[in-house]
């Protein structure tokens, strides 16, 4: 018999997560606030529930995409408190992305009502999602990540165990800062050689095969026309929006500052991708940061 998730969140990530799961066989009862993204989603086999409460009924896990730490407590603890309907037997798998504090307080409220909880936030975008190639970044108790890897698995290429609750948030915020340091670097090094008179494709085929290689460069090239799938060749829509990566990198400073470390290109990479937003790039992708290297004299 198949078991079943809930799954809470039917976005750019969660839905094509979710997909993934019905295709390795689970029943996956879904709920997403947004109408518009629950009925898309239940064209790929998700079952359709009108409330999270009716979402995790007889739940045998129970995952959850959602936008930021307040949705993740409002929902599991303070407004809806799901807690309170989630069987003991189930194993709440949270993907979000948020700060390390909440992914404590989720574990330790699930622990007192006697159910089990991780976190496990995600790396690979949109496209990782799609294509069941996500990184899933897990803290909490090592026996219940070896128990969500059943369905991990069928989302994801790699499954790292990062420590005890609140770890899976830290290196996940930690290699967000570092990739947005290697996006705007890489958009800055493009928009300089095709000021100079450079094509951006050859310019961008000499540094992949020499020492300013990087994943930005490689997988997600974020000037326009080089790689056609990529978001940056369809107007910067889709993939990760500008606006979470805002939140990312605010919770990577929010770290930084309790740990008092020092993160000059974090708290700059902060700076610029606030900028964009502030001129109209909130909901396009995170490479659209090309576009404020462009509007330099």
């Amino acid at each position: 018999m198949a078991k079943t998730v809930a799954f809470l969140g039917l976005g750019h990530m969660g839905a094509p997560m979710a997909s993934n799961l019905v295709t390795a066989g689970f029943t996956v009862k879904g709920f997403d606030p947004v109408t518009e993204l629950l009925d898309a989603a239940v064209e790929s086999g998700v079952e359709k529930c009108l409330s999270p409460r009716e979402s995790v009924d007889c739940a045998d896990f129970v995952v959850s995409m959602l936008p930021n730490s307040a949705a993740v407590e409002c929902l599991y603890i303070d407004t809806d408190k799901l807690l309170e309907s989630i069987a003991r037997d189930s194993l709440v798998i949270d993907c979000s992305t948020i700060a390390a504090n909440s992914a404590k307080r989720l574990t330790h409220e699930a622990q007192i009502k006697g159910i089990h909880a991780i976190e496990a936030p995600v790396s690979g975008g949109v496209a990782g999602a799609s294509k069941g190639t996500l990184s899933f970044m897990c803290g909490g108790d090592a026996g219940d990540v070896d128990r969500a890897r059943e369905v991990l698995e069928p989302m994801g290429s790699n499954i790292f165990y990062a420590g005890a609750a609140g770890a899976g948030q830290t290196a996940k915020i930690c290699n967000n800062m570092l990739l947005a340091i290697q996006m705007i670097g890489t958009a800055e090094a493009l928009q300089m050689g095709v000021d100079n008179g450079l094509d951006p494709n050859v310019l961008s085929e000499i540094m992949v095969k020499s020492s300013g290689a990087n994943w930005s460069l490689q997988n997600y090239n974020p000037y326009p026309g080089v790689m056609p799938e990529a978001p940056a060749s369809k107007n910067y829509s889709g993939g990760f929006m500008v606006k979470l990566m805002c939140k990312d990198l605010g919770l990577a400073q929010e770290a930084a500052t309790h740990s008092k470390s020092y993160t000059p290109l974090g708290s700059m990479a902060r700076n610029l991708y606030g900028i964009l937003s502030l001129r109209g790039g909130s909901d396009l992708d995170f490479s659209s940061i090309q576009k404020l290297f462009q509007t330099v004299d």
